[in-house]
């Protein structure tokens, strides 16, 4: 099983931008500990950031039979891409949105999602950890479907 671990805007600069907000780890250091799990779990990944909207539309559509899943932190497009919540469907690929921080709790603009409504599952507010346990959920969930 091939699932695609995607990054938006800015979380190139994890561990240095608002650590209060987003921790200390790094996109390395997030990307080092879901190596781990996907031996584990006997899948294997792939990673993608891309601070550009289209750009990760782009990345999105070249997993189209390729991955079975996906798990995307979107950052800011979270809350206003449509195209990317289109190129998950036009690509046919199952994702789990998830974020380091609980946007729930944050300014009211970061409350809504456009992604969550296609997502087959959502995550927010474990920091890096929150990788991991996504990365367990879609892979049980991509199992249970057979």
């Amino acid at each position: 099983m091939r699932i695609a671990v995607l990054n938006g805007p800015s979380l190139n600069l994890l561990g240095t931008r608002e650590p209060a907000i987003y921790g200390h780890e790094t996109l390395a250091d997030i990307e080092a500990r879901m190596r781990k799990v996907a031996t584990e779990l006997r899948v294997e990944l792939e990673f993608a950031q891309r601070s550009g909207e289209g750009e990760l539309v782009d990345v999105i559509l070249a997993l189209r039979g390729r991955a079975q899943g996906a798990l995307i932190n979107a950052g800011a497009y979270s809350h206003t891409s449509l195209a990317i919540r289109d190129a998950f469907a036009a690509a046919e690929v199952p994702f789990v949105e998830l974020h380091l921080s609980n946007i729930f709790a944050r300014e009211p603009e970061r409350r809504h999602t456009v992604l969550a409504s296609s997502a087959v599952g959502m995550l927010c507010g474990f920091g890096p950890i929150g990788y991991e346990l996504a990365l367990r959920g879609l892979v049980a969930k991509l199992g249970a479907r057979g």
